[in-house]
């Protein structure tokens, strides 16, 4: 049953909001760092593990070790890529991007920011961002937003992010139970002054990439269809390279490790994990 909460309830509740938010951000960093410069720095032959070129439309999924690095980049013109993540070890642990929103206390994720598991423990960190243009707030693709985005334009190459996903959890052992909520990479999407969700086009362009580091053993799922608020009436995702780049161990001043208070208690969490 609602409760109804009086004027003075509500007033209180945004004060304790407000204060807490003010604690968190004391220990945030005055700014964080710019944009990573474009082109994407070359990786050395002896440094990659895999390189998949993921078609428009299509999914692919892998398992990453701890301080591995993804990179996606869009190589072949703009699209946007949809990314679920699970602990290998544990996979009813998940990417949960309410908590990676709430901690952090924003919703623009670039170089610097992490990615939160469900458990309060870091599954990756942004070490690389060309953009900072990505989507925690308005989901992917279904068959019915497809539908309604593309009339007269179904087929088999119509494919969505969400049967994508089912297919991933499906070769991971998982249900679609246990799908979390996709970060969607390379959408620019931000919210106008009526709270009105707007898609920015002019902050992706070609050759824009994005780094994360593993912050623990994961499987992880992408999706390379269009975003429901991406304008372009014509279904054509174009193709996107994808990196899994071998480990390298964390410097004790990194970045991502250090930013926030936040980050800190994220990162304890993952060593008490370890233990």
């Amino acid at each position: 049953m609602h409760i109804r909460r009086s004027p003075e309830e509500i007033a209180a509740n945004r004060a304790r909001y407000e204060e807490h938010q003010k604690k968190g951000l004391e220990f945030a960093p005055k700014a964080l760092p710019a944009k990573s410069a474009k082109p994407a720095p070359a990786i050395a032959a002896e440094k990659i593990v895999h390189q998949e070129n993921l078609p428009g439309g299509w999914y692919w999924w892998t398992r990453v070790k701890a301080n591995e690095t993804l990179r996606i980049a869009l190589d072949e013109g703009v699209s946007t890529v949809s990314l679920v993540a699970w602990n290998a070890e544990d996979p009813t642990e998940r990417m949960n991007l309410p908590d990676t929103v709430k901690v952090q206390w924003t919703t623009g994720l670039g170089k610097g920011r992490v990615i939160f598991s469900d458990m309060g423990k870091v599954m990756f960190s942004i070490t690389e961002d060309s953009s900072a243009a990505h989507d925690v707030l308005m989901g992917s693709s279904t068959a019915a937003s497809n539908a309604r985005k593309y009339p007269g334009q179904n087929g088999p190459d119509l494919r969505n992010t969400r049967d994508n996903f089912v297919l991933i959890a499906t070769k991971a052992g998982l249900d679609k139970r246990d799908i979390p909520a996709a970060l969607a990479l390379f959408a620019p999407v931000r919210v106008d002054a009526d709270g009105k969700f707007e898609w920015k086009r002019d902050l992706v362009s070609e050759g824009d990439y994005v780094d994360l580091r593993a912050e623990m053993d994961m499987i992880v799922g992408f999706s390379n269809c269009p975003h429901p608020l991406d304008p372009n009436p014509v279904y054509a995702p174009n193709a996107v390279t994808i990196t899994r780049i071998a480990a390298t161990e964390p410097a004790a001043d990194d970045l991502c490790r250090t930013a926030t208070a936040e980050a800190v208690r994220g990162f304890e969490n993952n060593a008490l994990a370890a233990l």
